[in-house]
């Protein structure tokens, strides 16, 4: 198997579309790339039943934890940080140390485990559609990223079109998932890893960050995301939805379990059209307000189509966001 790559030139931080190409890295064949094994079932979740009373953690509410994500299968070693150029190839099965960089259309990575210590664990490039990343471990290595010590992103859309993300045990990342567009659904997402980044600045750490401008449905829906960073460490949410490159609209957030952050949901601002808030449960495991400052911030009551409904803390009581 090819060694590892060159880590590549330095993103934009906190950008989920924008990111500078790096240098190449090994490229993988179809022969090195595609390993055998069950494609699974995907699809999103169904929308969960509206939960009722106190919720004492994700996994007595029926949330996803260590216990329902990650690989299914035994795992095979392989390391590098590899470029993916052949549509419909499959990763399964894979104990992977490096990253995936993929310029190719129908790619699924499935029952792998994935260790990088690159900007991402995998990303997918502009003009590319079509990645699954599905019942795998996406996770860094503290101290050892390219980014000042620091790993960026878990999984990274960088395409104009959706990826579903489903079932998958993601750690360490700053902005741990991030996209504009997608089917995000039954994910882990926990001990993100602080790091002061190359401009000197402790990196916003996100659970699940989009950056707004988005055309297509960004669905986040029955996932566990957690954001235990410290507020002087750069903590920001555990679901940001930012402006930073257009107006946020055609989002749904949906019976998730959300914990950290200065907010925990940030709900794209003035801007915002399109945005339903559904059934979710901020929790109160690191702040009495679920986040520093609270449980939403940025939340567009008047924005078109904008529907804020049945969310709670975990203790029951019912969130409402300011007006």
């Amino acid at each position: 198997m090819p060694s590892a790559g060159a880590s590549g030139a330095s993103p934009e931080i906190g950008s989920a579309t924008s990111t500078p190409s790096p240098a190449p890295g090994h490229s993988a064949s179809a022969g090195q790339s595609t390993a055998a094994g069950s494609s699974g079932a995907a699809g999103s979740s169904q929308t969960p039943s509206a939960l009722k009373g106190p919720c004492p953690s994700p996994a007595a509410c029926g949330f996803p934890d260590a216990g329902s994500t990650g690989p299914r299968v035994a795992l095979s070693t392989h390391s590098g940080n590899l470029e993916l150029h052949t549509d419909g190839q499959v990763i399964s099965g894979w104990d992977l140390t490096g990253s995936l960089d993929i310029y190719a259309n129908n790619v699924t990575v499935i029952d792998s485990r994935i260790t990088s210590s690159n900007w991402w664990g995998v990303n997918l490039r502009a003009g590319y559609s079509g990645l699954r990343v599905l019942h795998s471990t996406v996770t860094g290595v503290p101290g050892k990223g390219p980014d000042n010590g620091g790993e960026d992103y878990a999984v990274s859309n960088m395409g104009g079109s959706p990826v579903e993300v489903g079932w998958n045990n993601i750690a360490v990342f700053g902005n741990a998932i991030s996209m504009g567009q997608g089917d995000i659904h039954d994910n882990y997402v926990h001990d993100i890893a602080p790091f002061v980044n190359q401009s000197g600045e402790w990196q916003h750490a996100d659970a699940l960050i989009s950056d707004g401008g988005n055309s297509g449905m960004l669905t986040i829906r029955h996932n566990t995301l957690l954001n235990p960073v410290d507020i002087n460490h750069g903590a920001s949410a555990s679901i940001g939805l930012y402006a930073d490159t257009g107006s946020v609209a055609n989002s749904v957030v949906d019976g998730n379990w959300l914990a950290g952050g200065a907010y925990a949901l940030y709900g794209g601002g003035a801007g915002a059209n399109g945005i339903k808030v559904t059934n979710n449960v901020f929790s109160k495991q690191y702040h009495p307000n679920c986040g520093v400052y609270g449980a939403v911030a940025a939340w567009n009551a008047g924005g078109a189509g904008n529907i804020w409904s049945n969310n709670r803390m975990s203790d029951g009581t019912p969130v409402k966001p300011a007006s």
